[in-house]
């Protein structure tokens, strides 16, 4: 009796411990899918809330291109109406340039052909009888290859060419105008006295000369650069007495204004 008793003891505690181990894995797999869908799901809600962002930054990203591309655009039409308004300002001040060159060289022309001309009565009045006149051609390429020589920044050469012509066509309409390059190469060459002394020679000389104004502020800049600043201020002085309308009086007012 008590060795069945024992047997059925023995059967239901193996039997109960069968549905334990059986029962234990299926709770564990239980546990397990259900943490596994939490954090599928978890990872399904990152996924969106990171699409979100991404869209969200593409959309901005989108907006800024295509406000930055209008902005281009606008950039691009700005600078061609700027182009376009170069190109017209250009070519109006190449136009006025040109009349501008084309007005002072004919009227240089003009004002030479009755200089020399006048030249050209006078020294035929003055010359004894038989003397041949001078040469109106050769007078104007002596003084023009002169002049050239100076705005070649040719001093020396042009100082000499000048006084040359100083002293071939002492009967010349051109002479104010000779002395006051050869004075101007003078200056140039840093031999202030000399300068001084030529340019001084225009305005007692030739006083109703266009050139006279000029001499005298020459004279001025002379004087100073050789250290004679009273000689300067009294020169500036006398050009604003006899030369008050010309721009070189103008020069001559901010200069003393400056002493």
């Amino acid at each position: 009796m008590k060795h069945r008793f024992s047997l059925r003891l023995c059967s239901a505690v193996m039997l109960a411990a069968w549905i334990a181990a059986v029962a234990l894995p299926a709770r564990a797999g239980l546990f397990d899918d259900d943490e596994a869908r939490g954090r599928i799901e978890k990872l399904r809600n990152e996924v969106a809330d990171q699409s979100k962002r991404l869209e969200s930054a593409v959309a901005t990203t989108s907006r800024s291109q295509i406000e930055l591309a209008n902005q281009i655009e606008q950039i691009k039409g700005d600078i061609a109406k700027l182009r376009g308004q170069f190109e017209v300002l250009g070519y109006e001040l190449e136009a006025a340039q040109k009349r501008q060159n084309d007005f002072y060289v004919d009227l240089d022309n003009r004002l030479r052909k009755i200089e020399t001309q006048s030249a050209a009565n006078d020294a035929k009045a003055a010359a004894p009888q038989g003397a041949p006149p001078a040469d109106p051609a050769a007078e104007m390429r002596d003084y023009e290859t002169a002049l050239t020589l100076f705005k070649s920044a040719k001093y020396k050469e042009a100082l000499t060419a000048f006084l040359d012509f100083i002293k071939t066509y002492g009967s010349s309409g051109l002479l104010a105008n000779a002395h006051y390059w050869a004075a101007s190469a003078h200056f140039q060459l840093k031999e202030y006295a000399k300068a001084a002394e030529l340019f001084a020679k225009v305005p007692a000389t030739w006083p109703n000369d266009a050139r006279a104004p000029d001499a005298l502020l020459g004279q001025a800049n002379s004087q100073q650069e050789a250290g004679d600043a009273k000689g300067a201020r009294k020169t500036l002085e006398q050009l604003l007495e006899k030369y008050p309308a010309s721009s070189a009086a103008q020069s001559a007012k901010q200069r003393i204004k400056k002493k």
